[in-house]
């Protein structure tokens, strides 16, 4: 007897990572269908995709989980969130991101045809303090230290109430399905890089600053390929279950430093310190209105490092990492290659 189809709910699917794995993803035989949930509309990417299913949606409401439910997914993927602050309406964004994670959380709880939860959270987490160093490498079991940047708040936030709904099924004794929350490291590659357009530090190195400004000498980003990305989310998604609630940071254990990210960009830095760095993003966050993506506490992670120690998903679940930091930010190599342009 043939085996059933997986069916998947993925959210955020209009997003680089979301969009991304339902591509991915639907082009799997053994996957049914991929519900996609998004409060934009249907990319490109997922156009003329016979097992998408589009639900155009804010994971906040009450309203898409019933259509969902129809489909019986038995795997869910959190990537839905709204990561550029947007000005003077924190408390609205709080309720689409923290609670339409608790939204997400309570469908995957409260169907027994869900068998697995997959949770996107951020390396933001630990916080980017001025006591960080290169040689403190920031373990799952370390504190969430992150209390002023709001993209770090709110991921925290939606962690705690992850766990919490988590222990709460186990305590009623309900059947949980198995848990994992990812904390990447910045995600680059082709498909970042020339098929999405966003406003982050690469969009700004590459394109927005002709010098790169270096706040500190130990100041770095951790990469993460958007392939390694998808294929530990498949491993996740469709591998053996291996424990019921997890946390694993996904990133290779290499940095890149400011004047490597110069060297890669063909650019010049030059010194500023971070109280620089922070007097800048008050005037240009404020000046702006937000739409300069500048908001309070984010001056700090162009300041100071967080280094991640992302081996435990090679050690407990043996996946490699497929690109260091440096070529997974540097090469034009992946699944999406083809669409980087000719030079």
């Amino acid at each position: 007897m043939a085996q059933k189809p997986t069916n998947l709910f993925i959210t955020g699917a209009a997003g680089y990572v979301g969009g991304m794995l339902a591509d991915q993803f639907s082009k799997r035989d053994d996957v049914g269908v991929v519900v996609c949930l998004d409060k934009e509309a249907k990319p490109d990417l997922l156009s003329n995709n016979s097992k998408i299913i589009w639900i155009r949606d804010n994971t906040s409401c009450e309203t898409w989980q019933d259509a969902v439910a129809n489909y019986e997914p038995s795997v869910v993927i959190h990537a839905a969130w709204q990561i550029r602050e947007m000005y003077g309406r924190r408390a609205l964004q709080w309720q689409w991101n923290v609670g339409g994670a608790q939204k997400v959380f309570d469908f995957a709880f409260s169907h027994s045809f869900v068998g697995r939860l997959i949770h996107f959270s951020s390396a933001s987490c630990y916080g980017a303090l001025a006591s960080n160093t290169l040689e403190r490498w920031f373990g799952e079991n370390e504190d969430l230290r992150e209390d002023e940047y709001l993209y770090g708040v709110e991921k925290i936030a939606a962690e705690k109430a992850l766990e919490k709904t988590f222990r709460a099924a186990k305590k009623e004794g309900r059947e949980t399905p198995q848990v994992t929350v990812v904390r990447p490291a910045a995600i680059t590659g082709p498909r970042g890089r020339f098929m999405f357009a966003r406003f982050g530090l690469q969009s700004v190195l590459r394109k927005g600053l002709p010098i790169i400004p270096v706040a500190n000498t130990i100041w770095c980003r951790q990469f993460i390929h958007e392939d390694d990305v998808s294929d530990i989310v498949s491993m996740l998604t469709f591998g053996e279950a291996h424990h019921a609630y997890e946390v694993f940071n996904i990133t290779p254990n290499t940095t890149v430093l400011a004047h490597d990210m110069a060297d890669i960009m063909h650019k010049r830095t030059f010194r500023i310190t971070p109280w620089m760095v922070r007097l800048a993003f008050f005037w240009l966050w404020h000046g702006s209105r937000g739409r300069i993506p500048t908001s309070r506490g984010g001056w700090k992670f162009y300041s100071y490092p967080i280094v991640m120690d992302g081996s435990k998903i090679t050690t407990m679940l043996g996946y490699r990492y497929q690109f260091e930091s440096r070529p997974a930010l540097e090469k034009i190599e992946g699944r999406y290659k083809k669409y980087a342009p000719l030079f």
